[in-house]
């Protein structure tokens, strides 16, 4: 079976190379143009377009894929390529290009796509985020037909998937790709052994949006609670991090790992008779400034940041960014 895969990030990479290994024919790869990346600003290949090379496949990067947009000349191009190889199933995954409706009828089996959630709960660019930051106790991986709405298409394959208490967007990731892979080989081996794939509508109720991650949310709000900025905080790893205000430095400070603490449990751990005064502090009140981490007081509780990065350092653990803090 003639296959086409479309994707870019380390996501993808992921799923391309077990779908290479478990030997289907990929006969062609659309990934995003290169990016300008690292200290000199150098191009630099997608990881899928890397493992395209790797494997000697025909890679295409056009600007858009719309016939009637900015960049017409490359989707046309793009367009007589895949007429050219002549897929019968495009495989997608994290492409980051949306596809018109030209490419959903091209191949013949249609173009199905590996999403990193259980649809119909986190459609949209940035499913494992959201699903940390919201305190989703599970998550998954989701095979589905693609049609022309955002993630609306029908469900072939869902597999599901714990979040650990201390998962980051970075940890979780790297699980959903690997499920990614191995749900991807699962349809494709049905497609080859000629079964059908009983392909299932989403459901109309539980339908949640997760929006793409801005710079701009960075500032962590200490007029929520302590267990939804803790949450944030492991959400935000590694893009876009979180930041806050510290006295004595003029930068904001990058935070990297947190603990929310009730009030009870912060008395009782900074070895205070009563937590009256730290109750009524100010929500992002510096509490306490220590080797355990930094203590903010916040509408419910108080959030220990216990590893914390300075403008052009790196993360370190708070007992040694103590060391070099001027405001302690």
């Amino acid at each position: 079976m003639r296959l086409v895969f479309a994707g870019t990030p380390v996501f993808a990479q992921q799923a391309l190379q077990a779908i290479l290994q478990a030997g289907h024919q990929v006969v062609g790869v659309l990934t995003q143009p290169d990016r300008p990346s690292g200290r000199g600003m150098k191009l630099q290949p997608s990881p899928v377009k890397q493992t395209a090379l790797d494997a000697r496949i025909p890679v295409f990067q056009p600007r858009s894929l719309r016939l009637d947009g900015r960049f017409a000349e490359d989707a046309l191009a793009a367009r007589q390529a895949l007429q050219d190889l002549a897929p019968a199933v495009m495989v997608v995954a994290a492409y980051g290009l949306i596809l018109p409706q030209w490419v959903l009828d091209l191949p013949r089996l249609g173009c199905l796509n590996i999403h990193a959630s259980l649809l119909p709960r986190w459609r949209g660019a940035a499913p494992i985020q959201r699903a940390i930051e919201a305190g989703d106790a599970a998550t998954g991986v989701t095979m589905m037909q693609m049609d022309a709405g955002l993630d609306t298409g029908a469900m072939l394959l869902a597999l599901p998937l714990d979040i650990g208490a201390e998962d980051t967007a970075a940890t979780l990731h790297d699980r959903l790709a690997a499920l990614g892979a191995e749900a991807v080989l699962r349809v494709l081996g049905r497609l080859d052994a000629g079964d059908p794939l009983d392909a299932v509508p989403q459901p109309l109720d539980g339908i949640t949006y997760a929006e793409k991650l801005q710079k701009s949310e960075s500032p962590l709000d200490f007029s929520q609670p302590a267990a939804v900025l803790a949450r944030r905080i492991r959400a935000f790893d590694p893009f876009p991090g979180t930041t806050l205000i510290l006295p004595g430095l003029d930068q904001p400070v990058k935070a990297w790992a947190a603990t929310a603490l009730s009030w009870d449990d912060w008395t009782q751990d900074a070895g205070r008779g009563d937590a009256g005064a730290g109750r009524s502090a100010v929500p992002g009140t510096i509490l306490r400034l220590g080797a355990a981490g930094v203590d903010v007081a916040t509408a419910a509780g108080v959030l220990r940041i216990t590893q914390l990065q300075r403008a052009g350092g790196r993360r370190q653990p708070a007992a040694v960014f103590m060391q070099s803090y001027p405001g302690r």
